[in-house]
């Protein structure tokens, strides 16, 4: 009986393992998508659609691979569903390198929508708790904000759009990020006491 709640914890343990990974590589896009739009403010409209098509079909190419690799249906499912929404903006983007300005700003903005709507299902679908869940779920409501923002202003005006799509990319990418590493478990371990923290520090960590 032992041996199977050890099997199952296992089993837990590797889904929890898997889904971080693939959303920490999503974190880590989003946030380098913000980093080139910030060192480069005179990107070209071209060279724009270029890297946010390159970076759509990376997020969704690499949470493809995740997914594949995830033994477990319960987080495979949402890293497919994420990963071909990114591949399918990312192919379209290619497909229509000369598109407008207006109509990136909507491609980019319906996709905003639609990563908030799958990250808010999959805090719940995941197996996340407390404060990641709360952390996924409020990356979800500011992506779909976001996104109705670039539908409402599309003409704001070229730099305080670039300036909102880099705060978008940088502040999802960071959340996703720390949801991945353990935000509940950071967050825990900045509240002890130093006494206490240095104590949980100094014990010895299990070997896998």
């Amino acid at each position: 009986m032992s041996s199977f709640f050890q099997q199952a914890q296992e089993a837990v343990g590797k889904e929890m393992t898997r889904a971080r990974w693939g959303l920490g590589l999503n974190g880590a896009l989003l946030i380098a998508l913000g980093v080139v739009i910030l060192v480069w403010p005179n990107i070209s409209l071209y060279s724009l659609v270029i890297v946010f098509g390159a970076f759509a079909l990376a997020r969704g190419v690499i949470g493809l691979v995740a997914a594949i690799a995830s033994p477990v249906v319960r987080s495979r499912g949402w890293l497919i569903v994420n990963s071909l929404l990114g591949i399918a903006v990312g192919v379209l983007v290619f497909s229509n390198t000369g598109m407008s300005a207006l109509a990136l700003l909507y491609v980019i903005g319906a996709y905003a929508v639609a990563l908030g709507v799958i990250a808010v299902g999959g805090a719940f679908w995941l197996p996340l708790q407390g404060t990641d869940r709360l952390l996924l779920v409020l990356t979800g409501f500011v992506s779909i904000l976001f996104g109705i923002v670039m539908f409402a202003k599309p003409g704001a005006g070229a730099l305080a759009v670039l300036a909102l799509i880099a705060a978008y990319a940088l502040i999802i990418g960071l959340t996703e990020v720390t949801v991945a590493i353990g935000g509940e478990r950071m967050l825990k371990h900045a509240l002890q006491p130093p006494a206490r923290r240095r104590a949980a520090d100094a014990q010895p960590q299990p070997q896998h």
